[in-house]
């Protein structure tokens, strides 16, 4: 896999590139670097609903107990959950076992520190260097040295439901709200916080079987809960990914709102409230145009950081501010969660859009987003950090640049978590930009991808 840690924490196919031989290293070697001194360790552990989760989790726990640490297996819970429980447990780390928004053979192994945070680079490094240079942190533990699976004494799912409706003080009696759960880590919690909030709840990706996570559903592809919406006439729908770290939301009307528009409405609010500091927000590079003129225009600034939810975290905790966020859908409202938390987002949305008035389409029609196109070009990872060095790549990207200048922005980035790289441009003629977009994508994947 190359170097292990990527954007968000070790990925790959299941049993094929994440191996359980992988997830004991990476149990072992965690557990040795977070612990802390003369201190037997204790790490909770959470998975999504992927039929793999069963595999890595007991792999990772087995490593974990080798080196003397013990482990609260919390089952099927959103990544947030895990991060929330870190802390709540007083626990020294945290592991989710899930990939996200990707396709069931994926999937994927983060870690939190003990305040709930994603790791840093550096802790990371020092896992990947015990692991890949072979060192044995085993230390020969034995006898009562070993560590053990403990029982946690309550419902980890009735603990985080208790945690998001206590960011709440509002009721939702009469309004209409589909629920995609994406067949993922949501599918109980979700459901349970919305009718506790006396909501009229209808529910669709409800039903994993270990192989339909993300299938068709869920904050990727939002057409089932677009759908659903009209059919059920409801007041709004609300889509989660795989972990539930993620939310997209659908209008009564069934149009798409990204987190770009969420994150405009929700800081919005909070500057009216008076709790937006400094009246400032965190974002991506890729958050669209139309956002940062609806910010400016609320006399809101905009602080820009690279592309990943751990990234806008970092600069959010530098700098104070307490919303930030991705286009995606990674919403971090950090005065009351450590990372990206879609059921929490969707609960903070509700509180807007019931302080407003209006509804979400006409909440969502004040932004203007500007048109963007994204093409995907498939590339082999050893290319990922050198693709751009090529002579007749950089002269294309040189020549699109041209033709937008002034009027639209491209912008190049490869995944932190799939052979992918993305070519996303923005502008004002979808038409004009799409070809220029798809032209470059081509030639990057025909270059740099070996069927």
């Amino acid at each position: 896999m190359g170097r292990l840690f990527g954007t968000d924490g070790v990925r790959g196919i299941a049993n094929k590139e994440l191996t359980p031989e992988l997830a004991f290293k990476l149990g072992k070697a965690g557990a040795y670097v977070l612990k802390k001194e003369n201190k037997r360790p204790v790490i909770i552990i959470g998975k999504d609903t992927r039929v793999s989760g069963d595999m890595l989790e007991n792999a990772l726990a087995a490593g974990i107990l080798a080196v003397g640490g013990n482990v609260i297996k919390v089952g099927v819970i959103p990544t947030p959950a895990v991060a929330y429980l870190t802390r709540y447990y007083q626990a020294d780390a945290g592991i989710v076992i899930s990939a996200s928004h990707n396709t069931f053979e994926y999937n994927g192994i983060k870690f939190f520190n003990s305040q709930g945070f994603k790791l840093d680079d550096l802790l990371e490094e020092k896992i990947e260097d015990i692991i890949i240079s072979s060192v044995d942190v085993n230390s020969h533990v034995t006898g009562d040295q070993i560590g053990r699976c403990l029982e946690a004494e309550e419902s980890a799912v009735d603990l985080y439901a208790a945690h998001l409706l206590a960011t709440t003080d509002y009721h939702l009696e009469g309004k209409r709200i589909v629920l995609d759960c994406a067949n993922g880590a949501s599918y109980r919690v979700a459901e349970r916080v919305y009718q506790a909030l006396g909501a009229d709840v209808s529910v669709i990706g409800n039903e994993p079987n270990g192989v339909n996570i993300n299938d068709g559903c869920g904050s990727t592809h939002p057409e089932k809960l677009q759908r659903a919406v009209i059919e059920k006439k409801a007041d709004i729908g609300l889509a989660f990914d795989g972990d539930a770290d993620r939310l997209i939301v659908v209008d009564h009307k069934g149009r798409v709102v990204d987190g770009d528009k969420t994150i405009a409405i929700c800081a919005k609010m909070l500057k009216k409230e008076g709790r937006l500091k400094d009246n400032k927000v965190t974002a991506t590079v890729m958050s669209n145009i139309g956002f940062h003129k609806d910010m400016e225009a609320a006399g809101i600034s905009v602080d820009v950081t690279g592309v990943g939810d751990r990234y806008v975290l970092e600069r959010m905790l530098e700098t104070d501010c307490i919303i930030g966020g991705e286009q995606s859908g990674h919403i971090i409202f950090l005065e009351h969660t450590t990372t990206g938390d879609g059921v929490l987002s969707s609960l903070q949305l509700m509180k807007a859009l019931l302080q407003d008035g209006r509804d979400l389409a006409a909440m969502s029609d004040e932004i203007q987003i500007y048109p963007q196109v994204l093409v995907n070009a498939k590339i082999d990872n050893d290319f990922k950090k050198t693709y751009m060095k090529d002579k007749e790549v950089a002269d294309m990207i040189a020549s699109v640049e041209a033709a937008v200048a002034g009027t639209g922005r491209l912008l190049i980035r490869p995944s932190g978590t799939e052979p992918l790289v993305r070519v996303m441009m923005e502008g004002s003629d979808t038409e004009e930009i799409r070809p220029l977009a798809e032209n470059l994508a081509a030639l990057i994947e025909k270059k740099f991808y070996q069927n």
